[in-house]
């Protein structure tokens, strides 16, 4: 027995000693990573040096470098950000002769595209070059790539331009099998986000909103392809609607869509022969990773204009959305109140990039940007959505500049109750109340609500809407009743919300600047991304553990987790909400 005892206790103390070494490794790779992330050094680069801009996989709006998704095959998200400012780098640099872009993959929305597209053409004005390469271009990819001298296609690949698509997934059908019923209550003709809950296809509504946002959005990104590559608009729509996508690569030739049907080496050593490379040796290029740290020739300006970033789904807590969804809550507000206090910080660009969520953290950075509008202006720039929410947490703003493509508006509010009865009869459930007063079990979900319960709700939402009505009307300057005639949870694009006066320009970041540096009456002043410069470590505690979990979810489903994300988009909104109806596909 003493020997057996014994070997356990070696046993025990073995592995005690094996988890402490694998501990002291791991603390070890963790510093080293958080080391590499935090340190990068400068970046100089070569003479004759090409900036390869590779677009592959899905943009935001801005990041920190997390080494941890290597470790699970996962790339890190680009960002716009680092992009737009790699190119601007690039522009000025003497060393860099030209941009080879490669557009395979890229998955993202027409505004940030068009953000990256409108850089690149700025970049063309330094006279440097740019090449476009890809084995097969998707839409998107292609609408940045078309700006490009010249443009090349794999000989078995393509241009896949077949227009653009917003498919609903409806689970009334779903639901009525399960025996859940949804009590629904919203403001809005056009407020379409609940109809999956009750409905089997779009509303005539809906359908009319969508149609009209998809053809603005449509015909802005196929106007400047026809224009940079000089193609009639009879041609380009018969590429399209004949499927001549799926026809030989000669095809988008004849076509004048590429410039050319080539391999990758071959185009490569193209960009050698006009970067004056040895076309022998490996091609001598930088990165985004590079690009961004290449020394910024502008001086840091005792006068600054600070760019506050409010990205993704609107809500109390993230822990709410785990499906890869970036949240904007109340943690917003203390970067507030500190640009309120910064006497350096002479105006502020609000990057929204939102479809909303919930309406009652919409109130709160909306008061937040009335608060902050008092001590210098505030100038809102939307990316790819500033809608419902989105549209709230801006309207209050002293100018707002969206992109043509920017999906905003949809003013309205929603709220959604599940009644499971009919569930909890089918699996034999019942449920029992003590209560002191008749509304105390108020959303119970096991049992039907009452029509003074429903009546109740319905004027909650109605008072939450009047104010949304309030809130936009003060800031745009409008009556109450102008906003509600635009309003009623309808879409618009950035272009149609400008000839409605729901935004007062239409551009970038960038336009947004200068609207800023005009309205604080500065010419010499530095530019700072206010929100984004948290080092990794603090990224890691916040964030970066639910992108390693949904990492390890991506490689256990594979192909299937896009699917598995779809529906999991499509979970039940409780609460009161002022949400976006619906997604563009097809980009």
């Amino acid at each position: 027995m003493k020997q057996f005892f014994k070997n356990v206790f070696a046993s025990a103390f073995g592995v005690l000693i094996g988890v402490a070494i694998l501990f002291t490794i791991g603390t070890f790779a963790l510093m080293a990573m958080i080391a590499n992330s935090s340190g990068e050094s400068e970046y100089k680069p070569k003479n004759n040096t090409v900036f390869k801009l590779v677009l592959d996989g899905s943009i935001v709006e801005n990041n920190v470098s997390n080494p941890f998704l290597e470790l699970f095959g996962e790339k890190e998200p680009l960002s716009l950000s680092r992009i737009l400012r790699s190119i601007r780098l690039a522009k000025e640099s003497e060393n860099i002769k030209g941009i080879y872009l490669e557009t395979n993959n890229t998955s993202s929305s027409p505004a940030t595209l068009t953000a990256i597209r409108n850089a690149l053409s700025e970049f063309k004005e330094s006279g440097k070059f740019i090449i476009s390469y890809a084995d097969t271009y998707s839409q998107g990819g292609y609408y940045v790539a078309s700006v490009a001298d010249s443009v090349f296609v794999n000989p078995i690949g393509g241009v896949f331009m077949t227009g653009l698509a917003s498919v609903g997934i409806f689970h009334s059908g779903l639901t009525d099998k399960l025996g859940i019923e949804y009590n629904i209550f919203k403001v809005g003709t056009f407020k379409g986000a609940v109809e999956p809950y009750y409905l089997k296809k779009y509303s005539d509504a809906n359908r009319e909103q969508i149609t009209s946002y998809q053809q603005s959005i449509w015909k802005n990104l196929t106007s400047a392809i026809l224009k940079s590559r000089s193609i009639s608009r009879e041609d380009f729509d018969r590429f399209v609607n004949e499927g001549l996508f799926f026809d030989d690569a000669q095809k988008t030739v004849e076509m004048k869509l590429t410039d050319g049907v080539r391999y990758r080496y071959e185009v490569e050593n193209s960009v050698k022969l006009i970067a004056e490379q040895d076309v022998n040796e490996k091609l001598i290029a930088a990165d985004v990773n590079k690009m961004s740290r290449v020394k910024d020739k502008k001086q840091i300006k005792k006068d600054k204009i600070a760019i506050l970033y409010a990205e993704g789904i609107i809500a109390e807590s993230s822990s709410l959305y785990s499906m890869d969804e970036l949240v904007i809550n109340e943690d917003l507000i203390g970067e507030f109140r500190k640009l309120i206090k910064d006497d350096e910080i002479k105006a502020v660009v609000f990057r929204v990039n939102s479809p909303g969520g919930s309406a009652y953290i919409s109130e709160q950075i909306w008061k937040q940007v009335i608060e902050l509008k008092k001590t210098k202006p505030v100038v809102v720039s939307m990316g790819t959505y500033a809608a419902s929410g989105g549209y709230y947490i801006s309207c209050g703003a002293s100018k707002i500049v969206a992109e043509p493509t920017t999906l905003t508006g949809s003013i309205g509010v929603f709220g959604v109750f599940p009644n499971m009865t009919g569930l909890f009869d089918k699996v034999g459930l019942s449920t029992d109340v003590v209560k002191t007063n008749p509304l105390a079990d108020l959303g119970n979900v096991s049992r039907p609500m009452t029509e003074n319960e429903k009546a109740i709700l319905q004027a909650y939402v109605e008072r939450t809407y009047d104010l949304f009505l309030s809130r936009c009307a003060e800031g745009r300057k409008m009556t109450k009743e102008a906003i509600d005639t635009i309003g009623q949870g309808r879409v618009w694009t950035g272009e149609q919300a400008l000839e409605k006066g729901l935004v007062d320009k239409l551009g970038g970041i960038n336009t947004a600047v200068e609207e800023a540096a005009a309205l604080a009456e500065i010419e010499d002043y530095s530019v700072i991304a206010y929100n984004s410069n948290k080092d990794f470590f603090t990224k890691l505690l916040e964030s970066k553990l639910d992108e390693m979990k949904i990492s390890i979810i991506k490689n256990m489903l594979g192909k299937q987790f896009e699917a598995f994300r779809v529906l999991s988009s499509n979970r039940p909104l409780t609460g009161i909400q002022a949400r976006m109806p619906v997604e563009l596909e097809g980009i």
